[in-house]
């Protein structure tokens, strides 16, 4: 899930949302600037006047397109990074970036493709074949346990260089889906990347795509300043000479920089749904996008009694998810149902479905022979998450469980996970959906053997796990449709059964834009904004 969306041995140091200080190659990015600067950036004027936008999440995270679930840095790669197709960010229609056409049968089982004449990363160097062939080559590599790599390895076996512009992908089976995530395997540069150190570089901030927008400026914790890439000659063009992309996650900071006559921002996610009314009579345009987007509630099963499934699904129990949605998220929100949204073409009611029962939950705990339980709630800062833990402690305390809230900025929640510390529960925010909508996919975001979910959970070694994930490869290798979709709800099944990382509600995320200022602009059901079809009104 994410910070957008779960044991084993130690993750290594660039996982996703790893950080661990400055650009140590600096060099390698031209115009990076890594010291603390104002995030009043501003340059031009009229048509070439600097767009600022507010993002409501940290800037801190992974910069590795291969690896990152950052909210964040995935919107921003959007715009200087390609794929060689990449998808509409809202009815996510695969059209060509990288490439100039689709493969001639999406089920065939060796897909060609032609790269776009004149392509040029934001060094100048040409796109090749053997660039495609590198990035792919990373993404499939099991020692290097990519978050991308999730997606692709039970279908794709290998990418291969036919001449320097053309690129053949061989698949295991037929898998037409798989069109739509080619752009999760933004190609990078070999030359940049293939060097000592670079994957730790690219955590920390290194990026150097073909995209229409390059990084000009990148300060942790700060903005980050992406400028319109003269060599672009893709389907995209930039529009915008400069964008300056705040991070604020302080919900009444970030509402102040887009609100009032002298707002300092043109555009800004995560908007809190208590500010809707008032931006709107500012003149602002308000929209919402709904999706995958959740509240999710991930247990340490290595830490008992979180090892026992009587246990998880007592604490689903108790949450009253009604009052959580009307307090909350003012109304803007379901009880999740699934672990799909109930607006995703292959949600269906789970089996289990965790409506509100003290009782059950009390039952559940005493059949597990719980007694007097104490927890802790490690929880992320993103500002709705904070709103909702209020009601998550109520709801357990209600039962017996005496409950502390223990919210932290969201990169410290994650650094602790990474190094394997110990926990009990945590709650974040997840949404697959700023990798697609696929059922297949949105699974594997979470669950897998090698995922950093499963791993964070400690359970990807359990019986049932196994189970889970054969269950899971069945289901993407099946032919028939209508079959495979009934295999992925039977494993939708069981991941509401066991409860290991699952969704406690699911919303709808809020973005408010100056129509007066910009036009073009799409409220996108995941985190982050996407301006590659915006522009000044």
């Amino acid at each position: 899930m994410r910070d957008v969306l779960h044991g084993g041995a130690p993750l290594p140091r660039r996982s996703f949302l790893a950080y661990t200080g400055g650009l140590t190659a600096a060099g390698a990015l031209a115009g990076c600037s890594m010291g603390p600067q104002s995030t009043n950036y501003v340059g031009g004027s009229g048509r070439d006047r600097t767009l600022t936008a507010v993002i409501g999440y940290g800037n801190d995270g992974s910069w590795d397109p291969t690896q990152t679930a950052s909210a964040f840095s995935t919107a921003a790669n959007g715009h200087l990074y390609e794929g060689l197709l990449d998808t509409d960010p809202v009815t996510r229609r695969p059209y060509p970036a990288l490439a100039t056409a689709p493969p001639a049968d999406p089920a065939a089982t060796t897909w060609r493709f032609t790269l776009r004449a004149g392509a040029r990363f934001h060094d100048g160097t040409p796109v090749t074949a053997d660039d495609v062939v590198f990035s792919f080559d990373r993404v499939l590599d099991p020692a290097a346990r990519t978050l991308a790599g999730s997606f692709f390895t039970s279908w794709l076996e290998r990418a291969r260089a036919v001449d320097a512009r053309t690129v053949e992908l061989d698949l295991r089976f037929p898998f037409p889906a798989g069109l739509s995530r080619l752009t999760l395997a933004k190609v990078m540069p070999r030359h940049v990347f293939s060097r000592p150190g670079a994957w730790d570089d690219a955590v920390r901030g290194l990026a150097v795509g073909s995209g229409p927008y390059r990084q000009s400026a990148h300060h942790p914790k700060s903005h980050t300043v992406l400028s319109a890439f003269p060599g672009y000659n893709g389907p995209r063009p930039p529009a915008f000479r400069t964008m300056n992309w705040l991070t604020i996650v302080d919900a009444a900071s970030r509402v102040a920089r887009i609100a009032g006559t002298d707002a300092g921002a043109q555009i800004a996610d995560n908007v809190p749904y208590a500010t809707i009314d008032r931006l709107r009579r500012g003149g602002l345009t308000v929209a919402g996008g709904s999706g995958m987007n959740n509240l999710f509630l991930m247990f340490n099963t290595a830490h008992p009694p979180f090892d026992d499934v009587r246990v998880r699904q007592a604490l689903r129990y108790a949450v009253d998810t009604d009052t959580l949605v009307r307090v909350a998220l003012r109304g803007h929100g379901t009880p999740a149902t699934s672990f799909l949204d109930e607006g995703n073409p292959a949600h269906r009611r789970a089996r289990t479905v965790y409506r509100h029962d003290p009782e059950r939950a009390r039952a559940l705990l005493a059949a597990a022979g719980v007694r007097k339980l104490e927890v802790e709630l490690l929880a992320v800062n993103v500002s709705w998450v904070v709103d909702c833990l209020p009601t998550l402690k109520e709801s357990w305390d209600a039962i017996g469980v005496r409950t502390t809230l223990a919210p932290q900025e969201t990169t410290a929640v994650f650094t602790k996970l990474d190094q394997r510390r110990d926990y009990q529960v945590v709650a974040a925010a997840g949404n697959p959906n700023q990798f697609g909508v696929d059922a297949d996919l949105i699974l594997r975001y979470t669950y897998g053997p090698a995922t950093v979910w499963t791993r964070y959970a400690r359970w990807a070694q359990d019986p049932a796990a196994r189970r889970l994930f054969a269950a899971m490869d069945r289901a993407t290798r099946e032919p028939d449709p209508a079959r495979s979709r009934t295999m992925i709800q039977e494993c939708v099944d069981v991941v509401a059964e066991q409860a290991v990382i699952y969704p406690v509600v699911h919303n709808e995320l809020m973005t408010a834009w100056d129509p007066r200022r910009i036009t073009g602009v799409r409220a996108l059901p995941y985190p982050g904004v996407n301006l590659l079809q915006a522009h000044w009104t």
